[in-house]
């Protein structure tokens, strides 16, 4: 089915569709990104972190509605099983007079009859850091990355695995600024996994695409042709490797909980897109830029001419 629409003028016509959609997807990333920014985490913002059991099962929202009454500030609270559960406050929630407060609530009450295993505090200072030492790994694969493609593939196959690779960093980015999904070290650990795998996909088709032009060397196809018969070789292969692998990052999210579902979620979404954008930009933008088999044809001097004329 899906060779089908790839076919000819309706494939090329597709792909800039899609890179059009893609476009348009960015500015709205971008725009998101501006105007409300990241909700980063207790990882980076500092603040309370307070481990603690409950003799019975509680629902998580019974329980949440209950340490509401007894704390002034804002908290997140999330499960990590039946009955161990891990709460978070701001720094500006996090006041020894609220934690005193409600942790006597949750140990005092018989219905709960809570234990606190562990209470820590980040410091902002310490999560500066963190911000600032993750960002670094992210510039420090990007341009790994950069380096590794101007050696393999010619500049406008390079250029355009590097704007796909950009392209999926930046919806990513754009979803949790838009959900206002939290933002914290597992997340950022994500989008160095979609580094990876964005650039998997797109070096597969790029060097399909590499090959076909080089056998190409009388021109008689067009490049967008050349392109469209290199996605079509490597989309089964692509599909199945995206299908198994959402497989795998679907049930983290669904059955790993809280602790991992931010981490999931950048997952999920960066495979999706790296898988478009291996088609609608990787592919496509090297089109626009003039890539044809005259890229990729040996060139030989005056001499060595000379040498192959004789007979």
């Amino acid at each position: 089915m899906l060779n089908y629409f790839l076919k000819g003028e309706k494939g090329t016509r597709l792909r800039f569709m899609g890179m059009l959609l893609s476009a348009i997807l960015v500015l709205l990333s971008v725009f998101a990104l501006t105007q409300k920014g990241l909700n980063f985490g207790l990882d980076f913002t500092g603040g309370y972190l307070t481990e603690f059991t409950t003799s019975q099962s509680v629902e998580l929202k019974e329980l949440q509605s209950f340490i509401a009454k007894n704390h002034n500030g804002e908290f997140e609270l999330t499960a990590q099983g039946n009955s161990h559960f891990q709460l978070r406050e701001a720094p500006s929630a996090s006041t020894t007079a609220n934690s005193l407060d409600w942790q006597s609530a949750v140990t005092q009450n018989d219905d709960i009859n809570a234990q606190v295993l562990s209470s820590s505090y980040i410091g902002s200072q310490v999560g500066d850091e963190l911000f600032d030492q993750g960002c670094l790994a992210m510039f420090a694969a990007m341009i790994a990355v950069m380096i590794y493609l101007a050696v393999r593939f010619e500049w406008r196959l390079a250029v355009g695995s590097v704007v796909a690779l950009v392209h999926d960093l930046i919806l990513v980015l754009g979803l949790f600024s838009l959900l206002q999904i939290e933002f914290n070290l597992t997340v950022l650990a994500s989008l160095l996994a979609i580094i990876g795998y964005s650039l998997n996909d797109s070096i597969i088709v790029g060097d399909r695409v590499r090959e076909l032009l080089r056998v190409q060397s009388n021109n008689v196809l067009s490049p967008a042709t050349i392109i469209n018969n290199a996605i079509k070789s490597t989309l089964t292969r692509t599909l199945i490797t995206s299908g198994t692998t959402l497989a795998t990052v679907a049930s983290v999210w669904l059955l790993a909980g809280a602790p991992l579902q931010g981490f999931a979620i950048a997952l999920f979404t960066g495979i999706v897109v790296g898988t478009f954008s291996s088609i609608c930009i990787a592919a496509t933008l090297p089109e626009l830029l003039g890539l044809s088999a005259k890229n990729y044809e040996v060139k030989v001097d005056a001499h060595t001419q000379t040498l192959l004329d004789m007979p």
